[in-house]
């Protein structure tokens, strides 16, 4: 369960610079610092599969994209979020390279793994702070219900295809990119 702080509103700016002295991650919702749950070793283990397959697909393209596991993206004046996984373009981090790892712009994509505590907020808030955001590609990658969601955005709005089972994940951002469901949620097992 994440817990808000009440003590006050936080600027984007504040939320930056927040130290509290300890190892705690916090999103910023509405100027409130939301303390963030440690992921589970599941969420850890598909979260860098799906890093990894980004990476590779970056580098066999020759892409000029980056991508990054948990660092941030400012979603609105008070609202920062920590997807699992985001790619960006170089261009986007060049000039901001010695600040902190909140992306100011929007990825190309986003992924965020499910866990019990954050189905909502991945579902709902994120989808509608994303799609306001104009990111392109968002995954919700859902290992309680066995099921991968990528949602492209058009006119405004994400359109959303379900992918199960053997299905092979349909990318835009990563069109030859040869991905099945069982196969990123696998990553989360340990033989």
């Amino acid at each position: 369960m994440t817990q808000t702080t009440t003590e006050r509103l936080y600027s984007f700016e504040e939320y930056l610079a927040y130290d509290d002295g300890t190892d705690n991650r916090y999103e910023l919702v509405d100027g409130k610092l939301e303390l963030m749950n440690p992921p589970t070793f599941r969420h850890l283990l598909i979260s860098d599969f799906i890093e990894l397959a980004f990476d590779t697909e970056i580098k066999r393209l020759s892409l000029p994209w980056l991508c990054f596991r948990e660092a941030g993206v400012r979603t609105g004046w008070r609202k920062s979020r920590l997807p699992d996984v985001y790619v960006v373009t170089a261009e986007q981090v060049k000039e901001v390279l010695d600040e902190s790892a909140v992306c100011q712009t929007a990825p190309i994509l986003v992924v965020e793994v499910v866990s019990l505590d954050s189905a909502k907020r991945d579902y709902r808030y994120k989808r509608s702070e994303y799609a306001a955001l104009e990111i392109p590609e968002y995954w919700i990658v859902d290992p309680i219900e066995s099921k991968i969601t990528i949602l492209l955005l058009s006119e405004g709005l994400y359109e959303e295809k379900e992918f199960t089972k053997s299905e092979q994940i349909v990318s835009a951002t990563f069109p030859e990119i040869v991905l099945t469901v069982e196969q990123i949620l696998a990553a989360g097992n340990i033989e």
